[in-house]
């Protein structure tokens, strides 16, 4: 009896708001609380431009005003402001507290991580963040009550409103236009923190391009492959492709850093490339490009699903070709291939909580190699670097540069203690190379064996406040672009391919490399005769014998 007398009396004491009110209130919040990226980046972009500035936030602010009126009708009013405010709030938490910016590509990134890769970025406080600047105020607009006007004086109202936001949009475009221009230009990124209106545009844009390539085929690339040009010693090739992950050049002592984060590869007589750039920022990107004959400025997505690759073009070859991933996926490069995802085994030695150690790829090589027949290719995608919980990517007798973030929310380490979990990353993976290289040596009587290793983008560690990866390219600092790669090569099979290791490492030393050359230099390691292998992009064609080379045209 007492709860039906106060029900009354609680929807009384609501407070009543118009639809357009509401959606005031909406755009004022989001842009005073979750765009705080946004306007530092933009407030730095006018500052020689204050009248300009102030044109362009009345612009962004009216524009996002008439967004969210446009969609001010009865039912959708609350569920559409809910969904903004939700999205706003999760994607300032990425903004401020990593730099990250959340493009196509990164929700690309994001739709196929795993639960474990992505529960490590669910941490306490973003979830008290979320619930404080998310649900909260989500939680208010549930609670008021919204008026709306008859359907009529409704449609009319709202019309007059978003009219009124839009002239106001075009005159603060048209007063400064010059002025945006040209910062436009020289800032590409301008527009890419604005929330919600761009990760909605973008997630909306990656919906269309999935569901536009749900049902794409590869075409044949290289079906004219073939095996040529070497004097046989009578043992398979077997080359081991080692695609790392979240490795950038800057840690890697083997191309200067003051760090010894490669003390058993400087052992190896690897060739290191130190000048090395990436096809993209984010793993989604750069492992399905790298692997592509085209080079970056000619890759998209999809042109990488409508093309095979060069797992393809060796299988064409007749070279035995297999992948193993302690990642997240192939992203289709491995789809026409023998594929096996490891993580799922939870094999106690390696694994916890849904992800492996790399030692598992390493556990997994000598079965392989018994059953090398003929010339053959492995694969294996590592785990390696990637954070934000880098301290769960080394065994404790890694842990050699201390103190080392032990927490995968960088808020409670220094960047000392998180840099100091990175390179210790680092240092396993070279001990990971090490290994494979080990294994292959082991081998010499049965078979010829090369490793190369590359990482599929770089990582930043607080560089100007920005974290993690997946930045778009054309902003990226050289943290995610400059990567590390190297090969070793056996003394018997340098000698019958006609390699001239002295000149390698001259060459390697010289000049800029990229994700361009893999394609490329994977075919000339295994001397596959094709139309589609183009000697200018293999990084050892040039310290080949003439005949070598000649025999590869």
């Amino acid at each position: 009896m007492n709860d039906h007398k106060a029900s009354p009396g609680w929807r009384l004491a609501r407070p009543a708001v118009g639809s357009v009110t509401l959606c005031l209130i909406a755009t004022l919040y989001v842009l005073l609380v979750t765009n705080r990226m946004f306007w530092s980046k933009s407030y730095g972009y006018f500052t020689a431009e204050p009248a300009a500035y102030f044109a362009f936030a009345a612009g962004i602010s009216v524009g996002i005003m008439a967004l969210f009126t446009f969609f001010s009708a009865k039912y959708m009013t609350k569920p559409v402001l809910i969904f903004f405010v939700l999205v706003a709030s999760v994607s300032s938490w990425f903004n401020d507290q990593f730099g990250v910016i959340i493009d196509k590509e990164m929700i690309r990134n994001a739709a196929v991580s795993t639960g474990a890769e992505a529960g490590h970025l669910i941490t306490a406080r973003f979830a008290t963040y979320v619930a404080l600047t998310g649900i909260l105020p989500s939680l208010l607009i549930v609670w008021v009550r919204v008026i709306h006007r008859p359907i009529l004086k409704k449609l009319t109202h709202n019309t007059v409103i978003i009219l009124a936001c839009s002239a106001i949009f075009v005159a603060a475009g048209t007063g400064f236009y010059k002025t945006y221009a040209g910062i436009g230009r020289a800032h590409r990124d301008l527009m890419d923190t604005l929330n919600p209106v761009m990760p909605v545009a973008n997630a909306v844009r990656y919906v269309i391009d999935s569901t536009r390539d749900a049902n794409v085929v590869a075409a044949p690339l290289g079906t004219d492959a073939r095996r040529v040009g070497i004097v046989d010693n009578g043992k398979p090739r077997v080359t081991i492709i080692v695609a790392g992950e979240t490795a950038r050049a800057q840690n890697f002592s083997l191309g200067g850093y003051d760090k010894p984060t490669n003390p058993e590869l400087a052992k190896r007589d690897v060739v290191y490339f130190p000048n090395t750039s990436s096809c993209g920022t984010a793993t989604a990107t750069s492992i399905p490009c790298l692997f592509s004959v085209y080079t970056r400025e000619q890759y998209s997505h999809r042109k990488g699903l409508e093309t095979e690759n060069l797992l393809d073009v060796l299988t064409h070859a007749k070279v035995d070709v297999t992948w193993l991933d302690n990642d997240t996926g192939s992203y289709d490069v491995a789809d026409r291939i023998p594929y096996t995802y490891l993580p799922p085994s939870n094999d106690p030695r390696f694994c916890k909580d849904g992800e492996c150690r790399d030692e598992i790829l390493v556990d997994k090589v000598d079965g392989w190699l018994d059953k090398v027949k003929g010339d053959s290719v492995l694969v294996l995608h590592q785990l390696g670097s990637h954070g934000p919980a880098y301290y769960q990517r080394y065994p404790e007798e890694f842990r050699r540069f201390r103190p080392d973030c032990r927490s995968n929310d960088f808020s409670s380490c220094s960047r000392e203690e998180i840099t100091n979990a990175y390179d210790n990353t680092i240092l396993y993976t070279d001990h990971i190379v090490s290994m494979i290289i080990d294994k292959l040596k082991q081998r010499s009587n049965s078979v010829s064996g090369a490793v190369l290793y590359f990482s599929d983008h770089g990582e930043s560690l607080g560089e100007n406040g920005i974290y993690l990866h997946g930045a778009p390219y054309i902003i990226a600092p050289v943290q995610q672009t400059q990567v590390p790669m190297l090969v070793w090569m056996a003394d018997d099979l340098a000698k019958v391919a006609g390699y001239d290791m002295a000149c390698m490492l001259k060459r390697a030393a010289q000049g800029a490399h990229s994700h361009d050359n893999i394609f490329h230099s994977v075919l000339g390691m295994m001397d596959i005769s094709t139309k589609v292998y183009d000697p200018a992009l293999d990084l050892f064609a040039a310290c080949r014998t003439p005949s070598n080379k000649l025999a590869l045209n």
